[in-house]
């Protein structure tokens, strides 16, 4: 069977399956809770999945407390990722001979996570609902409609198209901050202390974003990551335009079909969509409808949705309003509503009668503030900086990145590659501590691409037309640190 199982003219196929199903002789199928492409023929699901399975409990024989990440074969990379006990999800994406589609495979793991954080923020973890339902009826439904549109936003043609060497100078599942001034961060304090006393004596919790950046947060960081994601996926300025002019995965011609959203056995409607972009839209009062299905478990006409928070353990009602560039994610525990969608419009009133004011001073005075897409350039420089323990990360903007040569980018691509496989090596060997280091390598066209980790924290840099010497690339590092870092990255 090999390695060569990813299907002809796809190229990419992503598979969600149980260790803890199928295990009876006639019974294989029973495993499979997801797959794509849907078309694929049952027994290449089976074949692809059975080696999937079978390099799992090979791995678990030499590395029983490591999880099997990544496996390189000729033609295909594998990527894994323990989503929950036993439950795993699988990237298959085929090599081409251009370096177009060079990519990192922590990148794609890192797409493996977000697609279940936010799978798990709307219906809750997987195992959950198989307990709860052995079947499996719901959670096949659920997650063949929400995981294919989440891949909607890949598609270009007919194929799914993932971040490549292109995209070296990003981190996904990070959250990308605004930076304010001590004034306007009072006046920001102020807003989210109002919007957290709309329901009166129960604390609403509210995330603040201006532009695609996040402006303020009264929620843990897994959850404050998980929401800010779906927030700039979907519900920003910028991505409500995108839905407006339609569909991603009709304007990039393909057609996606997520199968029947029939009403289960039990009796609950598994149609609900959040992702779907034709489900959300701005309306007049300014706040943004989310036209999601009804279930009879949440109530006869729940049109708001209802989050689950991990990290707070608490289930909430998402509410969103939007004035000109500022979106406001507020949040109301959903024990507090008794009588649901009438309490969500008692405190869409509140909202407007209390807080409206203060909406438009914040934004008018983020908007003086704001320097624009090129906010963060920093001249010279091509960066990325990460804080994996706050989930925070800083990158130069996409348009400077560009102007990056090829081989630049290739360069730094290969970098990182290695830094991640050094950085999962001495987390296995010692998980209490993190390993500094810093890499400096110059490359065929004259460039210089570096690494530098301090503490945890993470700098990528790409220098072109610069020296020859790598004390001048030493001292480049230096200069932006000490300028723009706080000295995080300084030698002294």
């Amino acid at each position: 069977m090999g390695l060569s199982t990813a299907a002809a003219g796809d190229g990419a196929q992503l598979c969600v399956f149980d260790l803890r199903r199928g295990q009876q002789e006639g019974q294989e199928l029973d495993k499979i809770l997801f797959f794509h492409p849907a078309d694929c023929p049952i027994l290449l699901q089976l074949s692809v999945i059975g080696l999937c399975e079978g390099i799992v409990t090979f791995t678990r024989i030499f590395s029983p407390e490591e999880d099997c990440e990544v496996i390189e074969s000729e033609k295909h990379s594998h990527v894994f990722y323990q989503a929950e006990p036993d439950i795993w999800m699988v990237l298959v994406v085929e090599k081409s001979k251009d370096n177009e589609s060079t990519w990192r495979c922590g990148a794609l793991q890192g797409i493996l996570k977000e697609a279940h954080s936010l799978f798990a923020m709307f219906h809750g973890p997987i195992r959950t609902s198989l307990d709860r339902q052995p079947s499996a009826e719901l959670a096949r439904c659920h997650l063949r409609t929400f995981l294919t549109d989440y891949l909607s936003d890949f598609h270009v043609g007919k194929k799914l198209q993932f971040p490549t060497y292109r995209d070296s100078l990003k981190e996904r599942g990070t959250v990308q901050m605004l930076t304010v001034s001590r004034e306007v961060a009072l006046e920001v304090q102020s807003l989210t202390t109002v919007l957290g006393s709309c329901l009166g004596n129960v604390t609403c919790q509210s995330l603040v974003l201006f532009e695609d950046l996040l402006v303020s947060t009264t929620l843990p960081p897994d959850d404050t990551l998980n929401l800010y994601t779906y927030a700039v996926l979907r519900l920003t300025p910028r991505a409500l335009s995108s839905n407006a002019s339609s569909w991603s995965y009709l304007r990039k011609g393909t057609s996606v079909n997520a199968g029947p959203t029939s009403s289960s056995s039990n009796g609950t409607t598994a149609g609900e969509r959040p992702l779907l972009r034709e489900k959300l839209s701005k309306g007049k009062d300014g706040f943004v409808a989310a036209d999601f299905a009804t279930t009879e478990v949440r109530g006869v006409v729940p049109l708001t949705p209802i989050l689950w928070f991990q990290q707070a353990e608490e289930r909430m009602y998402l509410c969103i309003y939007q004035h000109k560039s500022l979106t406001i994610l507020l949040l109301i525990p959903a024990s507090s509503l008794i009588n649901g969608e009438e309490g969500i419009a008692h405190v869409k009133k509140q909202v407007l009668e209390n807080a409206s004011q203060k909406i438009v001073t914040v934004e008018q005075k983020l908007t003086r503030g704001w320097g624009g897409e090129n906010a963060y350039h920093v001249a010279g420089y091509r960066y990325l900086l990460v804080d994996p323990d706050r989930r925070v990360s800083r990158a130069s903007p996409p348009g400077k990145v560009t102007t990056l040569s090829k081989d630049s980018l290739l360069a730094l691509n290969r970098l990182r590659q290695e830094v991640d496989l050094e950085k999962s090596k001495y987390k296995r060997s010692d998980p209490c501590h993190d390993k500094d280091c810093e890499v400096c390598i110059r490359t065929k066209n004259n460039a210089w691409v570096i690494a530098k980790i301090t503490r945890g924290r993470e700098l990528y840099m790409a220098l072109e037309k610069g020296g020859e010497t790598l004390l001048y690339a030493s001292t480049a590092v230096e200069k932006f640190s000490n300028r723009y870092c706080e000295g995080a990255f300084s030698t002294d």
